[in-house]
């Protein structure tokens, strides 16, 4: 699970980093739009001194300023807890959402400076243009590794442009790798065992790094 945590680190700040979309990009096609602001992220993380040493502050603010914003953290918490969510209260469910947030950030985070010399390749869209929900395909090629890394993402039309809310990296969904060991966890200790075990987590992330969320 770290190992393709990782993976799936490195792919999305490549591929998913979004930058901020005014009113004249609203109607963009989501897979122009993830193909256009991807490889502008890609070129800022290369060219930035600060973020190729590792300034996790730099890091951070990027993260939170450009990626952070385009994702929809409570339909992506929802999705990983699954059945269980409907069990918990609305409060609960905000730590969930505020817990996932913060994991997703520092995963992020630490992946960033990891971008040097990937090349994107994205397949044609398969969707109608009234279609709310879409799944863009794209491949990862990367200089030492024979075969690219096929990534996906899975997003929605909301009332502020298309969102991201799940990511396959090498046909494992990000939803379903936590999803077990959530599920897990709940069984064992229950919504706010599992709200317990990532503030802990999170905790550690956050000392570790030294940058406050």
């Amino acid at each position: 699970m770290r190992t393709f945590t990782k993976l799936f680190a490195i792919m999305s700040v490549t591929l998913g980093a979004l930058i901020f979309i005014d009113e004249a990009f609203a109607l963009e096609a989501p897979d122009a739009l993830i193909k256009r602001v991807s490889q502008e992220v890609m070129e800022i993380a290369r060219n930035d001194k600060e973020i190729q040493a590792g300034n996790r502050q730099r890091i951070f603010s990027l993260v939170e300023e450009k990626i952070i914003p385009h994702l929809d953290f409570q339909r992506a918490t929802a999705l990983t807890v699954g059945r269980y969510w409907r069990d918990a209260t609305p409060e609960q469910q905000q730590q969930l959402i505020n817990e996932f947030r913060t994991l997703l950030t520092y995963t992020y985070s630490g992946a960033m400076s990891l971008i040097k010399d990937q090349e994107l390749k994205f397949s044609p869209l398969r969707a109608d243009p009234a279609d709310t929900e879409v799944e863009v395909h794209s491949q990862v090629i990367l200089p030492r590794r024979p075969e690219p890394v096929k990534v996906a993402y899975r997003l929605y039309r909301s009332p502020d442009g298309w969102k991201i809310y799940d990511v396959n990296v090498l046909g494992v969904w990000l939803s379903e790798t936590y999803k077990g060991s959530f599920s897990t966890i709940i069984n064992e200790s229950g919504i706010d065992g599992l709200i317990q075990v990532l503030s802990d987590k999170n905790k550690k992330r956050i000392a570790a790094a030294d940058v406050t969320p």
